[in-house]
Order: structure tokens, then sequence, then C-alpha cells
């Protein structure tokens, strides 16, 4: 069986190909239809100059009805050729993100930063080099949003996330599909903007439109209007005043109800984001799926009379091209004596009282779809990694041959925290591993809180509120210094640890904006007062003398260290943690490396 990477260039090379091809029927395409027009008329005017003008009017119409007929043949083929591009991009794309070359990937989710946040900061699941940037695939605005939900927030049980697991799996294994359902999504070049407006205008109607005398009259009277209008032209009897009269009334009815324009420009405002929503869930609706958690999807996907949703989209998007054409330079006319404008607001008051209540749950579940196609991505690139275990108990993390998911050359420990061992206290030189392994930890609690594939060999977890405090930084807009602003997150963790049942925190280096002798004091009190509140977690430290915690804890807190060894005057470190306190210190050696003079220093 192919790996993943193999088949990424199997596809695209074969997308790269047929892009060429229909790059060239294109090609011809457009020359045909150049020469057709060029000869169409030339015979046409030579017909019409040899005194043969009924031929000539003949080949002339000939000529614009086939023409016409190559502009829309011309332009499918445009649309094929768009949607083709798009799929060799995403397949270009994903080959790119298994050889580590995604950080160029322009979507970082730079706007879901939040300093606020308990930890996604500290674990860098937005931004540049971000977990989000890694995954992602997700277009539409609340399919951005709801990966960024399944990355920030915890599910409210553990079963939620083994029906995830196993929906993403499916989509896992469903390459070709889930490909093209991305595609759907990017064959625009607007950017999809927030669905909200529309969502809200759908859950509301205008009975008025609705009630049978309004529509009989809107109905009848263009009809009216026109007839007189033929029979004026066609017989003597009936004067210009009856049409005349006709236009005049539909004209002065049109101008009632200014408003009505604002809502029918404010439906074509999201006629892109219609038409991708219909072909989006149409691609969901026409497939099978086994997985519990889509099939409870695909049944959120009717209306009140059990017709498929992408059927109704489609019909919505219909009534968005009735109105692309009010900005036509004929349109005025063509509305006046058509009541073109009430004839959409008919139809479209109509869709809403039908339709209008599920479109949000729709766009859902669009939004949904995306998050875990995005999460699937992993689990196809990375068919060793394991899906995460989720338990009952109170334990925290467990893992063997565990490794950050974001790091190509990544090392793998193996820890375990729980009711024995519920805070491990990491100590070690500098560069040697300490915040790398902190992180390594939440960001696959995170994945495994998600639903995704953990980078370890075995993983398991139990529900937890993950709380950080690794990166902070002042801030001088509120007058706030890294020191208070770290005091600030602790506060926050302390707080959470005598509210929540089972948290699980991260610390790195705590307290580094003061002394050392209030560093150790400060830390120890600290620590001691998350263990005595049932937190688990773990702690980076330069200060060796909180080792001392192990023996004074009864082993409930634990010793791990990293350590660095020498090889030709040069530093190495292995990122193996094991256990006890760091016996090796390289602090002196990077200084020299800096180019400081280190024996004057001890001088």
């Amino acid at each position: 069986m192919q790996g993943p990477k193999e088949q990424y260039e199997k596809r695209r090379t074969y997308y790269a190909r047929r892009l060429e091809e229909l790059t060239q029927t294109i090609n011809r395409l457009s020359n045909v239809r150049l020469a057709l027009f060029l000869i169409g008329c030339a015979v046409a005017v030579f017909l019409y100059m040899t005194q043969r003008s009924s031929m000539g009017f003949s080949m002339l119409l000939f000529t614009a009805i086939s023409f016409l007929g190559l502009v829309v043949w011309h332009q499918k083929f445009k649309t094929k050729q768009n949607y083709i591009k798009v799929l060799y991009e995403l397949y270009d794309q994903a080959l790119q993100r298994l050889v580590g070359e995604w950080k160029a990937f322009p979507d970082t989710g730079e706007d879901f930063k939040d300093p606020a946040h308990p930890y996604s900061e500290d674990l860098d699941l937005f931004g540049a080099s971000s977990l989000f940037q890694w995954i992602n695939t997700a277009k539409t605005y609340r399919g951005r949003k709801k990966l960024k939900a399944s990355l920030t927030e915890l599910p409210a049980e553990g079963g939620a996330i083994r029906k995830k697991q196993d929906a993403i799996k499916e989509l896992a294994l469903n390459l070709a599909w889930r490909h093209r359902f991305m595609a759907e999504a990017r064959t625009t070049t607007r950017a999809l903007n927030s669905p909200t407006q529309i969502i809200e205008w759908a859950k509301t109607y205008d009975g008025n439109y609705l009630r049978p005398g309004l529509i009989i009259l809107a109905r009848a009277l263009p009809i009216i209007t026109l007839t007189f209008v033929v029979l004026y032209f066609m017989t003597t009897w009936v004067s210009y005043g009856y049409p005349l009269a006709g236009f005049l009334i539909q004209a002065m009815i049109l101008l009632v109800g200014k408003q009505r324009g604002k809502a029918l420009e404010a439906v074509y405002n999201y006629k892109d984001n219609i038409k991708i929503y219909e072909k989006m869930l149409e691609r969901f609706e026409k497939r099978t799926f086994k997985a519990e958690y889509l099939q409870d999807l695909k049944k959120r996907l009717y209306d009140r009379d059990g017709k498929a949703a992408f059927h109704q989209i489609r019909k919505l998007s219909g009534l968005t091209d009735m109105i692309s054409n009010r900005s036509n330079s004929m349109f005025l006319v063509v509305n006046i004596f058509t009541l073109w404008d009430i004839q959409c607001m008919i139809a479209l008051e109509a869709w809403k009282e039908k339709s209008g209540r599920y479109l949000g749950l729709w766009v859902d579940t669009i939004a949904e779809l995306e998050g875990l196609a995005s999460l699937a991505i992993i689990h196809y690139d990375h068919p060793e990694w394991v899906f995460p275990e989720i338990v009952s108990d109170n334990s925290g993390p467990s893992a063997d041959k565990m490794g950050h998911p974001l790091l190509v050359s990544t090392t793998f420990n193996d820890i375990t925290i729980d009711k024995r061992a519920s805070i491990l206290l990491i100590t070690g030189s500098n560069m040697s591993g300490k915040s790398t392994l902190l992180r390594t930890v939440g960001v696959n609690m995170v994945l495994a809180y998600a639903g995704a594939p953990v980078c370890a060999k075995r993983f398991s977890c139990s529900m937890m509120q993950i709380y950080s405090c690794m990166r902070v930084s002042d801030n001088l807009s509120e007058n706030i210094s890294s020191f208070y602003a770290e005091l600030l997150r602790i506060k926050q963790i302390v707080i959470a640890s005598k509210t929540e049942r089972k948290l699980f925190f991260l610390l790195d280096e705590i307290f580094k904006g003061t002394n050392s002798q209030d560093r150790h004091a400060g830390a120890k009190v600290l620590i001691r007062q998350l263990s005595k509140s049932g937190a688990m977690g773990m702690v980076s430290t330069h200060d060796l003398e909180l080792g001392a915690l192990e023996h004074e804890s009864e082993r409930k807190i634990r010793n791990y260290h990293f350590r660095e060894f020498y090889k030709y005057d040069e530093i190495h470190f292995d990122y193996k943690l094991r256990p006890g306190i760091s016996t090796t210190r390289n602090a002196m050696y990077l200084i020299k490396m800096a180019g400081i003079d280190v024996d004057e220093i001890e001088k």
C-alpha cells in the first residue's frame, strides 16, 4: 500500500496533467470562437452585399447563436479548470505539510490569538509556526472558528471525543472525497465573510409578502400591462394610455417600501457563500458514512418537509441569481414591467418561511465537517500516531514514546502523571528541552481533546482543564510589567485550582522577575499549594533546591531532568528525560560561546 507521500505525489501529478489538458482545450475553444465570429460575420456581409439579405441575416443569426454556445461551453471549461487548479494546489500543500514546509501557509490563525486564554499562547496554537497553521484547511468563516474551538474548548464529556475519533478516522481514509469537499470552498477568490447576518435574516419572514391577495396582484399586474403593450402594437383599438397607466401604477408600487432594496442587496452580498454552502452540502449528503458522529450530522440536513438541505440551498442560490440581475443597466425598465423586486421578495420570504430557520444549523454542519477534515489530515499523514484513550478516572496524561507534533526531528519521551506522582519537577541546563517537553505534553493533550491522534505510541488522559504560565510579557498599553503579568496568570491558575475539580498546569521558570531567594520561596509555596488542591501538572526550573519537594511530599512530587554532554569542545543535547535532579550546568559555557571572557569574570 502506498504511503501518504506517494499518494499525494500521484494525485498532484494527475491534476497537473488534467490542468494542462484543460488549458489546451480552452485555448483551442478561444481560437475556434474567434474564427467563427470573423468568418460568420464575413460571410453574412458578403451575402448581404450580393443582394441575398435573407441568407445574410440567417448566417448572422447562426453565427450569433453558435458564438453564444461556445461562450457558455468555454465558461464551463474555465470553471472546471479553476476547480482542478484548486485540487492541484491542495495536494501540493499536502506534500509541503508532510515534508515540514507548512510554515509558509498564509492562514496562520493570527486573528484567533488571545493572551487571556489559559494556554493557547504558550502552546503556539495560533499565529506563525502554530498548530492551526499546520493543519487548517477550513475556508469558511465558521469552519475556521470551529477548528479554533476544537483546539481551545474542552468537550462536555469523553464519549463525544471517542465519536469524533471514529469520524476523523473515516474522513482520513476518504482522501479524494475530503480534498474535493475542501476544494468547493476554495473556488472563489473572495473572502467568505461571517454568515451571521444572513442566518439572522433567514430566521424571520415577512408574512405580508405571503398573503394570497398580494401574490395574485403581483402575478396579474405585469401580465395585464404586458398584454396591453402587445395589443397596442398589434391592434388599433388599444390606445397608449392603457400600457402607460399600467406602467405608472407598477412604478408607484415599487416606490413603496424602500427597505426592499436593502434586503435584496443584503442577500446578494452572500451570493458566493450560498453557492459554496450548496456544493459542500451536496458533497456530504451524497456520500455514505459509517461513523456515528457523521451520521448524526447528516440527520440535521433536512427542512420541515424532509427535503435535503442542499436542494433548499440550491433554491436560495437560484434566487440570488435572480437578484443579481438588478445590477443590469436595463433592469429599471424590466423591474417596472415585471415587478421583479416584488417577485424576488415573495420567493425569498416563501423560502425563509419553509427553510430559513434551518440555515444556521446547516452552516454549522459545514463548519463542523471542515474542522474534522483538518484534524483528519494528522491521521492520514501520520498513521503511526495513536488515538488517545480518554479515561474516566482522575489520572493525568500518560504516554509512551511521546514527541512534539510540530517538530520534524522530535525526541520521544515517556511520562506518567497520576495520583501517586501528580506533579513532575523538570530540571536541566539551558536549551536542554525543559520548555519543549512542557509544550509537547500540552499540545498532545489539546489534540487528544479535539479527537485527533497524538504524537505518541500510547497516550491516555482524563478530561482536565489546562492552564499554563510559560510565555508572559509586559503590556505597555496597560502599564503591566512581565513580572506582574506572570503573577496575574499564576493567580488565575490558583483560583482555578480551588474551583476546578480536575486541573492540569504547565509552569515554566516561574517568578523569573525577582531575586533568587524570593523566587525559590514563592515557587515552593505555589507548588505545595497546587499539590494540596489536587491539581496535576509539570514545572520546569533551574532552581535545583526545589528538588527537596520530592522527599517532603512523599514522592507525590517527582524529580526529572535533562542533561547535556560535550564532544570536541562542543555542547550536545539528547533531550532524553531521566529521573532525578539535574547534575550538570552549561551557563558559563554558553556565556563563553557568546564571546565573553569567562576567566576575567572569575577573577
